[in-house]
């Protein structure tokens, strides 16, 4: 998913504000010919992701700076375990490893945070998905770090997908448009030379029967209860002629998420997999 192109133009950016003109300190203090390794070791368990940029971040100030990786993306660790070893240019490392760590505890916290929810919904047929609430410049490996964790993605962005929100919708009926109508014509859209598909949210039971007369893809449901959850796709499975698919969104907690999950939904798409994610502890340690 994480092509070279991108990593290193995330890096480049990265490295341009936080040392646009060097490491000051490390190079008038530590001499350059002075070489020693480090580990990457978990301060607290979780699954890894974002090795692969940890290591790149790296080679990006120094090529013979070397990276031994101990465990691959997606791997469950625990606290105490060794992750990876470092050895180089102990002012390149220092350069380094501050971004270094940034990238690999956030993705490691998406993903892990990704895997928690994942594991409340064990058993079901059930998929964990992200939304576009990603910080700016970042949603690839966001994206990326929440596969690591099990769960897959929602659509890439505006250009990928129709979805029709709450403002859509205002925005419709003060038109007097209908939402059949929206549909019909979104079912033009084209992006490849294929047809998109088109999903509406709805944050009221009593906009079921509206949505379904245009026979959208998907039906989000938007903040519903667990009790409305069951509700509305009880009401979706029995006035709906066509295949659909029921996600359910909003403020999802890992509490929440199992009784949401057994209400037969097909998708959960969590935003705070991105947007609030607690990086998880990585700790870079000299070994000599």
């Amino acid at each position: 998913m994480l092509d070279q192109s991108a990593i290193q133009d995330v890096l480049h950016r990265a490295f341009e504000e936080d040392s646009p003109n060097g490491d000051i300190t490390s190079e008038h203090v530590i001499p350059e010919h002075v070489i020693g390794e480090a580990d990457l070791v978990a301060r607290e368990g979780g699954v890894l992701s974002g090795i692969s940029i940890f290591a790149d971040a790296f080679s990006f100030i120094d090529t013979q700076v070397e990276v031994e990786q101990y465990a691959a993306d997606g791997h469950h660790f625990q606290a105490g375990e060794r992750l990876a070893k470092v050895s180089g240019s102990m002012r390149a490392v220092l350069r380094s490893e501050r971004i270094a760590l940034n990238f690999v505890q956030h993705m490691t916290g998406i993903a892990t945070a990704t895997a928690m929810f994942v594991n409340e919904v064990q058993g079901k047929s059930i998929a964990i998905k992200d939304t576009r609430k990603t910080l700016p410049g970042l949603r690839a490996i966001q994206r990326y770090a929440v596969v690591c964790g099990g769960g897959t993605n929602h659509r890439d962005g505006l250009s990928d997908a129709v979805m029709m929100k709450d403002n859509h919708l205002a925005a419709l009926r003060s038109s007097g448009i209908t939402i059949a109508h929206a549909i019909e014509e979104a079912r033009k859209i084209r992006v490849d030379g294929k047809p998109v598909s088109v999903e509406v949210e709805i944050d009221d039971l009593g906009q079921i029967n509206d949505v379904l007369e245009g026979k959208p893809d998907v039906i989000m449901l938007d903040n519903f209860s667990p009790a409305d959850t069951v509700r509305a796709v009880r009401n979706i499975h029995r006035m709906s002629h066509h295949q659909i698919e029921i996600e359910a969104s909003g403020n999802m907690t890992l509490e929440k998420v199992r009784s949401i999950a057994d209400s037969g939904i097909d998708v959960i798409s969590i935003g705070s997999l991105t947007h609030s994610v607690i990086g998880v502890d990585l700790g870079l340690d000299w070994v000599s």
